[in-house]
Order: C-alpha cells, then structure tokens, then sequence
C-alpha cells in the first residue's frame, strides 16, 4: 500500500477515524532529511500492507493539524491508534531502525 496525503481538511476522517493505526509524516519540500526518508516509508508502507496506513502531511500547504499538534521540527513522525497519537519520532533514521519502531507500536 502507497503513502498517502493528509491534508487539514481530511485529517480527522483519514487518520483520527481511521480503524487502523495511521503513521503520520509531518515534512515539506524544502527538508533535506524529509526527502531522504521518503523512499524508505514508501518501502515500510509497502512491506506492512494494511496492518497500518502511512500518511504525509506537508507542513507548508497545511498549517492547521502541525499547528495544533505543535510540531515545531520536521520530519516527525506521529504513530495515531484510535485517535490518539501513541508514539513519535523525530528526525533522520534507517529505514531499519524506522520499521523496528513502527512494528513495536502497531
């Protein structure tokens, strides 16, 4: 399964009343390490299937959701189970290491 875009407007029904866990990529095009990552959640996304979606949300083009949550560095990567947000990361990591602590919370 491919990533996905969120957007301010589709937030709560894509990722808050989604019935599965939704891993949420807060990133924009100017992010050196956020274009880096890209490749490797595309990969995680494709190897996890449907046990869980993953979904980007750049922070340039909406403001709303980033604001609210309070992300104030990028990328983050914000795991949501039933609404919540359960788990974060932030910053670069190997796609390893982002698949072990994926797999951990889901």
């Amino acid at each position: 399964m491919a990533t996905v875009n969120v957007t301010d407007e589709n937030f709560k029904t894509d990722v808050l009343e989604s019935d599965k866990p939704v891993l949420v990529d807060f990133w924009a095009e100017w992010c050196g390490p956020c274009k880096r990552l890209a490749p490797a959640l595309e990969e995680i996304s494709e190897e996890l299937g449907e046990a869980v979606t993953i979904a980007k949300m750049d922070i340039m083009e909406n403001t709303g959701v980033p604001a609210d949550m309070g992300v104030q560095s990028i990328p983050l990567m914000v795991l949501f189970k039933n609404g919540e947000p359960v788990s974060r990361k932030l910053g670069m990591a190997p796609k390893s290491e982002l698949k072990e602590w994926l797999e951990s919370e889901i």
